[in-house]
């Protein structure tokens, strides 16, 4: 089976417009359902963090009204503490070597837009994960992380590839709004990426060779079920 590394945000707060600070972090149902389905299907999935920190739930994201009912809510928080371990020692993202591992998988929630879209780590991991091919699978805000993967010119290693992100629809009428400091999708347009966005909130999943995205929470699954797919190739 494979070794998947899973980049995970260690941001718990993000500046907004306005300079106010916004909590966030992680959005649960992203982390805990792509986790387990990779698990479920026999994968190993390895945590890493920026600095080796503890990551910080998204406590929006553990509402009932946001976890689709109290029961789902539930059931991620119990997952959470299922894997609390893994998650309070998480490897160093400096230290880690992607020749080990044969995709990088990257959740969401809003924590990426404060460190993952400009971690020199991360950007070194991307890039030598897609020169070797290896699947890389980042999903809702989790492809503001592909921004730090850029060449000493300054270029963005995934400019022309087609991709899908948490949309500026999305992101003005259930996120956090106008007063989002940037918006992911129109960044990523900026750098040269093709965004293939769906309907909002419905599950998109888009690939591109090794690439695989998703636009939303919604679809946290079908990614982990295409990046079993494409694992299997």
């Amino acid at each position: 089976m494979a070794n998947i590394l899973m980049v995970v945000s260690a941001a718990d707060s993000l500046t907004m417009r306005d300079g106010s600070k916004h909590p966030t972090g992680y959005w649960a149902e992203e982390l805990v359902v792509s986790h387990q389905t990779l698990l479920d299907a026999g994968h190993s999935v390895r945590i890493a963090t920026p600095g080796g920190a503890k990551p910080t739930v998204d406590e929006v994201s553990l509402a009932a009204e946001s976890a689709g009912g109290q029961d789902r809510a539930d059931s991620f928080r119990e997952y959470l503490a299922k894997i609390d371990a893994e998650l309070s020692a998480p490897l160093v993202l400096a230290d880690v070597d992607p020749s080990g591992y044969d995709a990088v998988v990257m959740p969401g929630g809003h924590g990426p837009m404060a460190d993952l879209y400009q971690d020199a780590d991360l950007g070194r991991i991307l890039a030598e994960a897609d020169r070797a091919g290896k699947v890389i699978a980042p999903f809702c805000h989790g492809p503001a992380g592909l921004l730090s993967a850029v060449d000493d010119d300054g270029k963005f290693a995934f400019a022309g590839r087609r991709l899908t992100v948490f949309s500026d629809d999305e992101e003005l009428n259930g996120g956090t709004g106008p007063n989002t400091p940037w918006f992911v999708e129109d960044v990523l347009k900026e750098k040269g990426a093709i965004v293939e966005n769906g309907a909002a909130w419905g599950s998109n999943v888009v690939r591109d060779r090794n690439l695989i995205t998703g636009q939303n929470p919604q679809s946290s699954e079908d990614v982990a079920k295409e990046v079993i797919k494409a694992l299997a190739e």
